[in-house]
């Protein structure tokens, strides 16, 4: 390939083994991003597809689209796919292993082939996930696996569980692969904070990934022994207790959900300086701010059980628990916005995600804050409020950032650009749909409807339906965001090394990077953001 001054150099994806064979067997972390970009796209359309189905349902009050056994298996295969396919992973797994070693000054991750096999891990338990689809009846059991249901019903269980514990490892192995990572193979002179807020997110989320994660994988172990052994552990028929059962899970379940936002929240660190061309407001604090919400989380799984008989006084430790883990989350908002305040702002695609992110986020957030409250958790528990509020974080979250990330290295993977105009308008037909969708499920949960239901008393039909159009809005803005992208990687204008002026070191090598990103590594002097030290009047490939 060329650069645009017309030296030639050979991009990652002519170097190596070429052809499917040569894909698969890669161990470059850049191909690695790129098969699990290619895997978490499809399962995420599928999903969506799912989520679709399940909202057409949902258009009348009867439910006479699909059988109520069969919503349920879609409503729970939807949950797996969302989850474990492309939120858990989504971030990390893509971003992660294709812009984090770069960013740090390394020429690869610590161990390629584990990095290799953490994919072939996730596509294995993918497949599994979906075995369940042609084997037997589809689980009905939501993407929780609560027992005592999940243990006496007669379906596909046991694929289920094995495929989110097979999942879980490949989950496991990302997370020691970035933390070794970014332990041993820092750029010289790229000190802890010097790093980039990005780095430091995946640095929290991959603590996360490895002591969490086991807890979930010895869970639906021991579901399945239940299950298949007749070992009395969960279900109360056999001597066990289901609430053990919750209990184990949530303490795995709640720190998952910083795993899904942590990178989200890294990925909107560093688009936000470089789109408002100032240096990051409050760096120590986003960066603590991260490992403190990574630490707090191990202990606010309570707040999800309100309702299953523990002690007052536990409930108001997890009460207040879920209270003290909004303030780094705050943290963080403030010192984007401060960073915004006064900056030289280029509202282009990647900043229209961020800020969307933003405010979705904060509804999604505060939402849940009266989740955290106990007095009005007894009225929303289990109704479609719960829903509305873990979309929000989930999807209009990490969903988002995901986006974001997706928009912000687009030139850098593929050395080309998409219409800013055209993403634009993908952006705000996918926004509106998506409060169109999700926001009346708030209220039809403050309206009392139950979740999880296939049909409904007709007195929410109106909110139902407003949410099944959002839905038809939404995906029409998914489909036209991913064909945009499409298309420009295949005719989109070619680019250089940095097209939005950004600071870190992944703008200061070839777009798409070389096979080992690096022809020396680099020297770093000073910390990322510092556009006080950058004559900005100086054109892009100059600054890179």
């Amino acid at each position: 390939m060329k650069e645009l001054d017309g030296t030639e150099y050979v991009s990652f994806y002519e170097s190596g083994k070429k052809g499917f064979i040569g894909w698969i067997t890669s161990t470059d972390h850049k191909r690695i991003g790129l098969l699990y970009f290619y895997s978490l796209t499809a399962f995420f359309l599928t999903a969506v597809m799912l989520g679709l189905v399940m909202r057409l349902e949902l258009l009348t009050p009867e439910g006479n689209l699909v059988e109520p056994q069969t919503y349920n298996g879609i409503f729970t295969l939807h949950g797996v796919m969302m989850i474990f396919l492309f939120v858990i992973p989504g971030i990390p797994a893509v971003f992660g292993n294709i812009a984090m070693p770069i960013m740090i000054g390394a020429k690869d991750v610590a161990f390629p082939r584990l990095n290799l096999m953490s994919w072939y891990m996730y596509v294995a338990g993918a497949f599994i996930a979906l075995s369940t689809l042609v084997v037997g009846e589809l689980p009905d059991t939501g993407w929780t696996f609560y027992a005592p249901y999940s243990v006496e019903m007669g379906n596909n269980v046991i694929l289920a569980a094995l495929a989110a514990f097979i999942l879980g490892f490949s989950s496991i192995l990302t997370g020691l692969n970035f933390l070794t990572t970014i332990h041993r193979l820092r750029a010289p002179g790229m000190k802890w904070f010097d790093m980039p807020l990005f780095a430091w997110a995946l640095y929290a989320t991959g603590w996360i990934q490895l002591l969490a994660t086991p807890v979930v994988g010895i869970t639906l172990l021991m579901l399945v022994a239940e299950k298949a052994l007749g070992v009395g552990l969960f279900d109360p028929a056999l001597g066990g207790d289901p609430v053990l059962y919750q209990h184990l899970f949530w303490i795995y379940s709640h720190p998952a959900v910083y795993i899904m936002v942590l990178p989200g929240m890294g990925v909107v660190s560093e688009i936000i300086p470089v789109f408002a061309k100032r240096k990051i407001f409050g760096y120590k604090a986003i960066a603590y701010s991260s490992l403190a919400i990574a630490f707090v989380g191990y202990f606010v799984w309570g707040h999800h059980m309100y309702t299953s008989g523990m002690s007052g006084p536990a409930r108001v430790i997890f009460s207040v628990l879920t209270f003290l883990v909004a303030i780094p989350s705050a943290i963080k908002v403030f010192n984007w916005l401060a960073t915004l305040y006064k900056g030289s702002i280029d509202l282009g695609a990647p900043l229209l995600y961020t800020l969307g992110f933003i405010f979705l986020f904060l509804i999604g957030g505060l939402t849940g804050l009266v989740n955290g409250a106990l007095a009005a958790d007894i009225h929303l528990h289990d109704t479609y409020f719960v829903v509305g509020h873990f979309h929000y974080v989930m999807f209009g979250g990490t969903g988002y950032a995901f986006f974001a990330a997706m928009h912000y290295w687009f030139p850098k993977i593929t050395g080309r650009v998409y219409s800013q105009s055209a993403a634009k308008t993908a952006f705000w037909v996918q926004f509106v749909g998506f409060n169109m969708l999700y926001f009346p499920m708030l209220i039809l949960g403050m309206m009392g409807m139950p979740r999880r239901y296939y049909s409904y008393l007709p007195e929410f039909e109106f909110w139902n339906q407003v949410s099944t159009l959002g839905s038809w809005v939404m995906v029409a803005g998914l489909l036209a965001m991913f064909g945009i992208l499409a298309r420009a990687w295949n005719h989109g204008e070619r680019v250089g090394r940095n097209p939005w002026g950004g600071l870190t070191l992944e703008w200061t090598v070839e777009s798409p990077p070389t096979l080992f990103n690096f022809a020396k590594i680099p020297v770093v002097s000073h910390g990322p953001y510092d556009y006080d030290k950058i004559d900005m009047t100086q054109p892009e490939e100059a600054r890179a």
